[in-house]
């Protein structure tokens, strides 16, 4: 992975382990569908007008914009939403991680690029033990907790499909135009879920608030970067963000919502940023690397060892 590559990692890391808090905040006073579609329709309205300038929509194959539309935010977006009135933040945004494995399992079948190699294949499974543990510790006492786990499952599946189909459609293409028309398509897609869940009431500022934060920080500009990030460093390694994510997510669900760390939550998180590191390769960030190699060098200095023994 590039410089590059690692700063888009780290954005899109950021930018993506944000929504769980926000969506938990919503939920709390909306519904699933009506938070998913505004967010979506947000993003949309932002994004649409400015594609249109550029003419980024040109050519683009309404086909797998409809199917890049749906598995990648039709169906992923109000399952996370009705995942959080079960779960807290934190524990979503953990189980979201099984996303490269289902990536690893895709690959074998549809993109032989991407099929892992033996340390990230390594790297995917111990990212699984740690959502064994977070499902087996800490939802599966609660049947509506193994029912919002299993919404959010759905939802990895669909963000595993989703970067395979840019990769193979759009990777080509100013990332503003498939971006924006498959907001578009899913606002269309999702605007019945909308109109069932329209508040009857005036939801608080903090609901408010947190439907413009997700849709335009975490929706708008989060896929901007992600696309960049898809044809940077390929959608196998892109999506190791969701092993990055729960970090974020934890820290806000801790720091404001309250939410408890338990063993699980620990056991997880631990086996999952293991997971996130091999799944790269168990390779540094190259600022990281060349950090670690001058500490080495100078340590080496100090004790006589010649450099060429210095890996």
């Amino acid at each position: 992975m590039s410089t590059r590559g690692w700063f888009l990692f780290a954005c899109v890391s950021v930018l993506w382990g944000v929504p769980y808090f926000f969506i938990k905040v919503a939920v709390e006073e909306l519904s699933a569908g009506f938070v998913a579609w505004s967010r979506v329709a947000m993003a949309a309205l932002i994004l649409l007008p400015i594609a249109y300038r550029r003419g980024a929509l040109r050519g683009l194959d309404l086909r797998w914009l409809a199917a890049f539309a749906f598995v990648e935010i039709t169906i992923p977006f109000p399952m996370i939403a009705f995942g959080e009135e079960h779960l807290a933040s934190s524990l979503a945004a953990i189980l979201i991680a099984a996303v490269p494995l289902f990536v690893a399992g895709l690959a074998l079948r549809f993109d032989r690029s991407e099929r892992p190699t033996p340390t990230r294949l390594v790297g995917m499974l111990v990212g699984l033990a740690g959502v064994v543990a977070l499902v087996g510790i800490d939802v599966s006492g609660s049947s509506a907790e193994l029912v919002g786990a299993a919404a959010i499952l759905l939802a990895a599946f669909g963000y595993a499909c989703g970067p395979m189909i840019v990769k193979r459609q759009f990777s080509e293409v100013d990332p503003i135009g498939p971006i924006a028309g498959a907001l578009g398509c899913a606002s269309l897609f999702l605007l019945p879920a909308g109109i069932a869940g329209f508040p009857s009431e005036a939801p608080s500022g903090d609901a408010i608030a947190s439907l413009f934060a997700l849709g335009i920080v975490c929706t708008a500009i989060a896929f901007l970067f992600f696309f960049r990030l898809i044809t940077e460093i390929g959608p196998g390694r892109a999506t190791i963000i969701t092993y990055v994510n729960p970090v974020v997510a934890l820290a806000l669900g801790v720091a404001i919502l309250d939410e408890s760390v338990t063993t699980g939550t620990v056991v997880g998180l631990l086996l999952i940023l293991a997971g996130s590191w091999l799944s790269t390769d168990g390779r540094l960030p190259p600022g990281l690397a060349a950090v670690v190699a001058r500490f080495q060098r100078r340590r080496a200095r100090r004790r006589g060892t010649p450099l060429t023994e210095v890996s």
